[in-house]
Order: structure tokens, then C-alpha cells, then sequence
């Protein structure tokens, strides 16, 4: 089984992903890794504003699929159950959908969301609540496929999880879908 995950700024795509690694025995594939290491290539600063600009550049160069695409293959070429995320554009989510893939897309309220994006302290989240907000928008863009749209992506998804509450609800959330989904 391969899944795909989707979602919002901090809604918890890191605990589905680390939840499906731990305790299921998924292998990880992450987008957001995979611009890492091309920004890293083109000397830029590793900030959400290069993951935005490399991850548009990647999806105007190569098609809008092109970064799931690469880990699709590397993850078939492994084989067993694997987990990519984060899914951030329209035409990744439906290229996954089309090789076979599930989508999970993982939400929650916008000042939990920021709180958590904070509390995780990565380098791209050292933002004011109004600049994150503006990150989020800017990651919302519906007019051109090769550009990041969250929420877009967001409504392709084919299971979503609503992630306001605990870590135990959020886990009892991904069994479901994995019991609905195993034999598919």
C-alpha cells in the first residue's frame, strides 16, 4: 500500500507519517525532503519561501506531478508499505490517485495549527501568526497546477482527518482508514 499525505500548515502530517513508520511499518518518502535537497544543491536558504520557490520551479521544469512522481518510483522500486508526504498541489495528489495511491489529507483549526508549526521549531516556521497566515494563502493558488494549493489538494484526498484533538484520536483515526482500506 502506498498513501499519500495532505494537509494544512500544522495539522499533523508529521504525527500521521511518524504514527504509519513506527507502529505499521511504512518507509517515508517526503516531498518537503526532496525540494531540501535541491535547494540545498542551488546554494539557497532553507526556509519555507525556497520550499515554495524550488517546489514551483520543480513542478514548472518537470510537469506538476514531477516530485511525487520521483518518489512514487522510489518507493515502488523498494516495494512493502509506504507513506509520502506532504503533498501540497493539486496535480500531485491526482497523479498518486492515478498510479494507485490513497490519499490521507490531515486538518485542523488555524491557531492550533500555528501553535503546532511553532512548538516544532523547524527553521521555515519562525514566522509571526500573520506571516504564516500569508505563507498558507500563498500556498493556496487554484489558477496554475504547477503551484502549491493546500487546500485544493486538501479536497482531493480521499480519507480526511479532522486533527483537533489528542494523539489517540488521531491514531484511531488512522486505523480506520487502514482497516477501510487494506484490501483495496
Amino acid at each position: 500500500m502506498i498513501v499519500g499525505i495532505t494537509g494544512s500548515f500544522g495539522a499533523g502530517k508529521g504525527a500521521v507519517v511518524d504514527y504509519l513508520v513506527k507502529t505499521k511499518g511504512f518507509t517515508h518518502y517526503s516531498a518537503s525532503g526532496y525540494i531540501t535537497e535541491e535547494i540545498k544543491k542551488r546554494g539557497l536558504p532553507v526556509d519555507r519561501d525556497s520550499m515554495i520557490a524550488v517546489g514551483n520551479d520543480l513542478r514548472m521544469q518537470h510537469g506538476p506531478s514531477h516530485i511525487v512522481e520521483v518518489l512514487f518510483e522510489r518507493a515502488k522500486d523498494k516495494g512493502g508499505n509506504a507513506v509520502i508526504e506532504a503533498l501540497r498541489a493539486v496535480g500531485e495528489v491526482r497523479k498518486l490517485k492515478e498510479l494507485g495511491a490513497f490519499i490521507i489529507g490531515v486538518d485542523a483549526d488555524p491557531k492550533t495549527r500555528y501553535q503546532r508549526s511553532v512548538k516544532r521549531g523547524s527553521e521555515k516556521d519562525r514566522v509571526s501568526f500573520e506571516k504564516w497566515q500569508a505563507q498558507e494563502k500563498e500556498e493556496s493558488n487554484t489558477e496554475d497546477p504547477t503551484k502549491q494549493n493546500i487546500f485544493g489538494a486538501l479536497k482531493e484526498s480521499d480519507y480526511i482527518i479532522k486533527n483537533n484533538g489528542t494523539m489517540e484520536e488521531l491514531q484511531e483515526r488512522i486505523d480506520k482508514f487502514l482497516k477501510e482500506h487494506a484490501d483495496k
